[in-house]
């Protein structure tokens, strides 16, 4: 099939949304936005060469005066006032029932992070939101039991993947189409109008940007394509993920680029980690230790999240906070009971931070939340609410958290990122891996930690120099340990890619700014 230059290099053709008029749309973002993205990536690219040489991120001289100016962003619809709550997970037609139905304020459905972005996947989930629009959602499973929309639903929030990605089944003159492109433009261009219609809007999550220059091209794609369906300037709304070190520097134009159409900022705070680990990672005395010390209460994360809530409550929009990615786990009452208290415990830090809401990643853990910030934030949320400005310095954001590396925090690295990547490259991007539900971010995190150490041939609190050989150990351990769970044998096939994959990710010289990248070309 071909609409004028643009054509679909697959034999599933998804004619509910891939018309005539939906592909015509794609094409004028295309021809519009392309050579802007293009720009942007090379500037990216730029940047992490200055960085790789030892450059600090710094804030732009030449914004100060912007960031001095009193300016509010517009305010809030009202089915984005209350967000204390938000839910998050692929767009998977029995994720979307659940999560819109799971008594969250806000659901986000995720191109991104936690979606692996298979044609099927992608497409699917592009029909599973415009029937959840609709109101007719509905899914049988196997077994025979039915899912269907309950009669409050959450309010739904789209995050289309990043800047960096392309969607090769959909090219224009020989070359992939943008994925952020592809996501936000057919979503929008199917369910902008009912949306409307229904009282709420067309809303997303924007992710991995790292400059405000990247905001400005996302305002200009949202003026774009609301004059093109002939919907108000503003109508849409966004909410910025802050998972990059070189965003915090630049929150204030950030949202000023955005600031008709801005729905605030989130705190990603595991792309965060694995985004000062490539900013900073070649830096001696930037040195993390293993992951699980790496907590919120540490001085890089805790001046994180308080400048991001500064800013947001300044400019008069929500300060999200970061994912709890528990699983309730039903068959242990002890463990289960652990579990729970440290969802609580996080939950209760983020409010009384200032935060306006939180994400969960599990329906059962709706109620958690929610009860920790009704209790804390009576309100719809407390913008009003103020923090001083640089209240631990923003040196804090550079300072790595006290603490070691461990064998056991290798080798769960290892573990972690051989499981992920397995499920990723066999079509799911959200994995529940040891009573977590895992994304990309995840393994990110953990194939850098590895890269890290491997650069500084760091040691181990056991003594263990960490260098090429003691790794290829480690992963030849956690592969056959793993390998001795799958049965039949050819099972193996997707796990020895993942560990090919490993391999090349954690002992390239330049290792690849995202592992999907990579990835990408291996999908099916």
């Amino acid at each position: 099939m071909e609409i004028s230059t643009l054509t679909i290099h697959s034999e599933k053709r998804y004619p509910q949304i891939l018309t005539q008029q939906a592909l015509q749309f794609l094409e004028a973002l295309h021809g519009q936005f392309e050579s802007m993205r293009s720009g942007l990536l090379l500037e990216r690219a730029s940047r992490a060469i200055l960085y790789h040489s030892g450059v600090l991120p710094s804030k732009d001289p030449s914004t100060a005066a912007l960031r001095n100016a009193p300016w509010q962003c517009a305010a809030a619809p009202k089915d984005l006032r209350d967000r204390r709550v938000e839910i998050t997970g692929p767009v998977e037609r029995k994720m979307v029932i659940n999560a819109l139905s799971s008594g969250a304020n806000c659901f986000m459905a995720d191109f991104e992070d936690s979606n692996s972005p298979t044609w099927s996947n992608c497409m699917e989930g592009q029909e599973n939101l415009k029937g959840a629009v609709a109101g007719n959602l509905s899914y049988t499973s196997p077994e025979g039991k039915h899912y269907a929309l309950g009669e409050n639903t959450a309010t739904l929030l789209v995050r289309p993947r990043g800047l960096h990605l392309e969607e090769r089944h959909l090219r224009v003159g020989g070359k992939p189409l943008s994925a952020s492109l592809v996501d936000f433009g057919l979503f929008f261009f199917h369910n902008a109008k009912a949306l409307i219609e229904k009282g709420s809007g067309p809303y997303f999550y924007l992710p991995k940007l790292e400059h405000y220059l990247e905001a400005r091209w996302w305002n200009k794609v949202f003026e774009f394509a609301q004059n093109y369906l002939s919907i108000p300037q503003g109508t849409i709304k966004a909410t910025v993920l802050i998972e990059t070190l070189p965003a915090v520097y630049c929150l204030d134009e950030i949202l000023y680029e955005l600031r008709y159409h801005s729905a605030g900022l989130n705190c990603g705070r595991w792309d965060y980690i694995f985004s000062w680990l490539k900013v900073l990672g070649r830096r001696p005395e930037s040195l993390l230790p293993d992951r699980s010390q790496i907590t919120m209460d540490t001085p890089m994360m805790k001046a994180y999240t308080q400048k991001v809530v500064e800013v947001c409550h300044r400019r008069g929009v929500h300060a999200m906070g970061g994912m709890a990615a528990q699983i309730p786990i039903k068959e242990d009452r002890e463990k289960n009971a652990l579990a729970m208290e440290k969802v609580r415990k996080d939950k209760l830090r983020e409010v009384l931070d200032g935060h306006d809401g939180t994400w969960v990643a599990h329906p059962g853990l709706v109620s958690l939340a929610k009860e920790v910030f009704d209790t804390h934030m009576p309100g719809p949320n407390q913008i009003d609410k103020k923090l001083k400005s640089d209240m631990m310095g923003m040196q804090a954001l550079l300072t790595p958290p006290n603490g070691s590396i461990s064998e056991q925090g290798a080798r769960t690295n290892i573990n972690i990122s051989l499981l992920y990547l397995e499920s990723w490259l066999e079509g799911r991007g959200a994995a529940a891996l040891y009573h977590l539900m895992e994304d990309a971010a995840t393994a990110e995190i953990s194939r850098m930690q590895i890269w890290q150490w491997l650069y500084h041939g760091a040691t181990t609190k056991e003594g263990v120099r960490i260098d090429r050989n003691q790794v290829e150990k480690w992963i030849a351990l956690e592969f056959e340990s793993l390998a001795a769970l799958r049965q039949p044998p050819q099972n193996l096939k997707t796990l020895t890619t993942a560990r090919s994959l490993l391999e090349s990710l954690v002992f390239d010289e330049v290792p690849p700014e995202f592992l999907t990248l990579r990835a990408y070309k291996l999908l099916k």
